[in-house]
């Protein structure tokens, strides 16, 4: 059972000071390269899926979350209001308010909906320390989030295509769904009063799910204050359950921003808030990943593809010029050579890169590279123009296997 905190030191992923404060970790360069490849990966199935990206500040006035209702409904979980003069400042703890205002700053058709609107944006908790840790429970939050405005006939499918884009990313990252949770409203204050806009949005996520073909457990008591939502959940290795992807459709937002588009009949009418997220937080994403790759990442998710190795300093010059060409490839390469120890304590060394190319006296002068694989195959020496084709390939296509079967 692997522990992503552990690993995450181990393999200088990231880490934490206590001078930076607790729930605040920081990327050291090796989870950097996963965090900015994983972030990429998602804004391109996002622009491929006809999404478009914005930015938008980590900073609003409380205003802007009295009027989305988080001030009324969640305000146990945000950090206190700061004072700007007359004003009172907030760290957002949702995206969703300022995608509402950006909507709002123009006037919209109903022939551009569907607007697809994402941002992979920080966010801010007010998690107490007592149940902060590593990467799971953090008080930064980078989260993949968009919103999309559509019409009522436009909501379901929208919904089934975010699943959809959802089980896409699953697949390339070599991780599954535990299963997937309509998170309904429970008892209690917490929830906006307004039994019609649920009942509504329940039974258009009720049909998503229907039509989709997915089963489903309903919860009461798990739903977002202002509407009910699917939850794709995950399981640790140690059986802990957690929510990393959402789908939500609201009623609730866009009424309280006053948004409309211009209908056929020329009136205004109200638009529909798909919210989403793939990939949930980058935080828990990347604790997820680690756990059930064990540090072993798919390889167009590795900090680094492909270990050159010399067997001795006569070979050190064709090392560099081997990683040299994987780079100019797009391949992240690095050498380890005689001075990192013996031959045998760099292979183990490099035992989570996907790929390790060996490089001898007979390697060097033929311009072949001895292949190593991380599940201990050894397909043998290869012209190193066919290992860097071989390797970009499998990174192209996101595939499971390092290597096709004999």
């Amino acid at each position: 059972m692997h522990d992503h905190r552990k690993l995450g030191r181990e393999l200088d992923l990231f880490d934490t000071d206590p001078l930076m404060g607790a729930g605040l970790p920081y990327w050291l360069p090796d989870g950097a390269i996963v965090r900015h490849t994983l972030e990429e990966y998602v804004r391109e199935a996002e622009r491929a899926a006809g999404y478009r990206h914005v930015y938008s500040p980590v900073l609003g006035k409380r205003d802007l979350y009295e009027i989305s209702g988080h001030w009324d409904h969640y305000r146990d979980d945000m950090f206190p209001p700061m004072d700007l003069g007359a004003e009172q400042v907030v760290l957002r703890p949702s995206l969703c308010p300022h995608h509402a205002l950006i909507y709002r700053s123009r006037s919209h058709s109903y022939r551009e909906l569907p607007i697809r609107m994402a941002e992979l944006g920080g966010m801010y908790r007010a998690e107490l320390s007592g149940v902060l840790g590593g990467l799971t429970r953090v008080r930064a939050i980078h989260l993949n989030d968009a919103h999309i405005f559509c019409t009522l006939e436009q909501a379901v499918e929208e919904a089934r295509a975010a699943l959809a884009l959802i089980a896409r990313a699953y697949a390339d990252l070599g991780i599954r769904a535990s299963r997937h949770r309509l998170s309904l409203p429970g008892e209690g204050g917490k929830y906006v009063a307004d039994p019609e806009l649920w009942r509504r949005a329940t039974a258009l996520l009720r049909e998503v799910l229907d039509s989709s073909g997915i089963a489903y457990e309903a919860a009461e008591g798990e739903a977002a204050f202002y509407g009910p939502k699917i939850d794709v959940q995950i399981t640790d290795p140690a059986g802990r359950e957690a929510t990393l992807s959402t789908v939500q459709i609201d009623f609730h937002q866009p009424e309280r921003f006053d948004l409309h588009y211009i209908g056929p009949d020329g009136a205004k009418h109200r638009p529909v808030m798909v919210h989403r997220s793939v990939i949930g937080s980058v935080e828990r994403a990347v604790a997820h990943l680690l756990e059930e790759h064990g540090g072993a990442f798919p390889t167009w998710l590795a900090p680094v593809q492909l270990a050159v190795l010399p067997v001795a300093e006569a070979q050190e010059e064709r090392a560099h010029e081997v990683v040299g060409r994987a780079v100019a490839r797009g391949l992240r390469a690095e050498v380890s050579g005689p001075g990192d120890g013996t031959l045998g304590a760099r292979i183990r060394a490099a035992r989570l890169v996907p790929y390790q190319a060996v490089i001898g006296d007979r390697e060097a002068d033929a311009g072949l590279a001895a292949v190593r694989l991380r599940d201990g195959r050894r397909p043998g020496a290869l012209p190193v123009a066919e290992l860097l084709d071989r390797i970009a390939a499998r990174i192209a296509d996101r595939g499971a296997e390092l290597w096709p079967a004999a």
